[in-house]
């Protein structure tokens, strides 16, 4: 299929203004956003998306997870579609690019193209998926997933935020609720751009990430019982310190993460000690152990170390151990086909890249199980993300979209 030409590119001004469009709907209270799922504010961003791509004279289609799907059609009616997007939703203390970067790259693609007249074979599907954040709505990638066959759509709408409100109940309430049953549609191939959410890039002065992997992870919740006790009158040889145990499970992991590197990563976010008071020693210790690799043996040798080591660190203390799988999913590789497009169109732009796995779960990571899928990433300063001072530049995210762009037209093929 002919490449695109090294002079298609987007107007990154207008790119830039898009975004600053969209992060005046729900602003954070420090510079970002707080556009959680399914608010009000999230409803407003999706009419404001909505807009746009009707007046890109894009068609919208809506499924009953509320995924947005605004299709510009292709010269070939019965042509399967290239998708492209990410999420608008952002975490309570979210930055401005995370997603909505990726889903309004899409749009101006699309827009670039009107611009220009192209056409192309396959149309082209510009996607809003709900919910990727999970932060309301637990698990993240909920909606993609939905739509992959990862979960059933009615658990999905089970699913409760931290008032008991339901998935189901709220995207009925903001009106976003479609007809269309959820993985009805087959897709030709599916690109999404995402902020690195990482340092890599800006530390080694590249503009592209090719994503040819996405970590697996594997979150185990390890409950560690021993007993209380006074702090003050327990001679020190008499304890049971589930704390104390704890900590020396979590210098275990953090060796066991190490021996892997530099690709993997283990760490311990959740944790809770018990009772929790001055003078007490704490009797039980609960917490999560997330290991992460784009290798499931290098994941199941980690855990599989933690569990027999954390056994013998607590037989040794006096305590107990137990340990529950909280979650996971295996890694993910990306398309080779999609990868190379991506690889392709950096170089042909002479645009700096380099491959990247993806530390953080992302709706590619779903849609790769049912069509050919990859992932383009820019930098962003010091790798910070889920925050508000989460920062790209203007020339970050116009280079990522040129790249985005190239790979998606080269693969819905211009009609010259």
């Amino acid at each position: 299929m002919a490449a695109p030409g090294e002079n298609l590119k987007i107007n990154g001004d207008r790119l830039w203004d898009s975004l600053m469009e969209m992060a005046r709907i729900g602003p954070g209270v420090a510079g970002g956003n707080n556009r959680q799922t399914l608010t009000d504010e999230d409803a407003e961003g999706r009419a404001l998306f909505q807009k746009w791509c009707e007046e890109a004279g894009c068609s919208m289609g809506l499924d009953q997870m509320g995924n947005m799907f605004a299709r510009r059609e292709g010269t070939d009616p019965d042509a399967l579609p290239v998708y492209v997007g990410s999420h608008l939703d952002t975490q309570p203390t979210g930055g401005k690019y995370d997603g909505v970067l990726g889903v309004l790259a899409g749009l101006e693609l699309v827009r670039t193209l009107n611009d220009l007249n192209i056409k192309t074979k396959h149309p082209i599907v510009v996607t809003n998926w709900t919910n990727e954040e999970g932060t309301r709505f637990a698990p993240a990638m909920l909606s993609s997933g939905v739509f992959a066959g990862m979960h059933e759509q009615d658990w999905a709408y089970g699913r409760k935020d931290a008032e008991g409100k339901s998935f189901g109940d709220e995207l009925e309430r903001i009106g976003w609720k479609g007809e269309e049953k959820v993985g009805d549609r087959k897709m030709h191939a599916f690109f999404e751009l995402h902020i690195e959410q990482g340092p890599i890039l800006e530390a080694e002065e590249k503009d592209i990430g090719v994503v040819t992997h996405g970590q697996g992870l594997s979150w185990t919740q390890v409950t560690i019982t021993g007993k209380d006790a006074h702090t003050g009158s327990t001679p020190m040889p008499m304890r049971k310190n589930a704390g104390l145990a704890m900590a020396r499970v979590l210098e275990l992991v953090e060796e066991i993460a190490l021996s892997h590197a530099p690709d993997a990563v283990g760490a311990a976010g959740h944790i809770e000690i018990y009772p929790n008071s001055r003078n007490v020693i704490p009797g039980k210790a609960v917490f999560t152990v997330d290991f992460r690799s784009p290798q499931l043996d290098v994941i199941e040798d980690m855990v599989a170390r933690m569990k027999e080591g954390a056994k013998k660190i607590c037989a040794d203390m006096g305590c107990e151990v137990e340990f529950e799988k909280a979650g996971g999913f295996d890694p993910v590789e990306f398309d080779e086909g999609c990868v190379t497009a991506i690889r392709n169109a950096a170089d042909r732009l002479g645009y700096s890249h380099r491959n990247l796995v993806s530390g953080a779960g992302h709706d590619a990571c779903w849609i790769n199980r049912v069509a050919p899928t990859a992932m383009v990433m820019c930098p962003c300063v010091d790798g910070l993300s889920h925050n508000e001072a989460e920062e790209i530049s203007k020339e970050w995210a116009t280079a990522g979209t040129d790249v985005l762009m190239h790979a998606v037209v080269e693969t819905a093929e211009i009609v010259e």
